[in-house]
């Protein structure tokens, strides 16, 4: 088995079981909470506003706003590192159709592989830190995904050319 293969296919196996891991722990110790949480800003926000208090709606509301962010990002990390690492494991399957010499090919799994970790692991920081750190990482790690990807696609048309 090539070097290439071996990194899609074990680094896309051990991805896939991080972010499982990561949903199981999130789905256990915290997802309820936030849910929780979540609800009652908004049940607080909408009797605020029936009751014409308009600020403290608005404030309520501000804060269902920011714990929505926050879970939407927790379920988006986990379901982007078992998604890239499952697209990983398959493409590992079949890369050595992939029409580059080896020494490329290494190249682009070592992209497709950094990108599928970093991607989501920026779009997890931002639960932190909303500036422009978290999504400039999360901008770099989707740049090289779809750089691999894009270089595996071509390498694929090349073979069969």
């Amino acid at each position: 088995m090539t070097i290439s293969r071996k990194l899609l296919i074990f680094g896309g196996l051990a991805l896939a079981i991080w972010g499982m891991g990561y949903g199981i722990w999130y789905a256990v110790f915290s997802e309820h909470q936030t849910l929780d949480g979540l609800g009652s800003a908004l049940a607080t926000g909408f009797v605020r506003a029936a009751d014409n208090r308009i600020t403290e709606s608005q404030a309520a509301l501000a804060d269902a706003a920011s714990r929505s962010f926050v879970y939407v990002r927790q379920v988006d990390a986990h379901g982007h590192w078992i998604g890239l690492g499952l697209l990983l494991l398959i493409l590992g399957i079949a890369f050595d159709r992939v029409g580059f010499g080896e020494h490329i090919r290494v190249y682009l799994a070592i992209a497709l592989l950094a990108g599928a970790v970093i991607f989501p692991l920026g779009v997890l920081l931002e639960t932190w830190n909303r500036g422009m750190g978290p999504q400039a990482i999360a901008v770099i790690g989707s740049a090289l995904v779809i750089l691999g990807l894009s270089g595996t696609a071509w390498g694929f048309a090349r073979r069969n050319s």
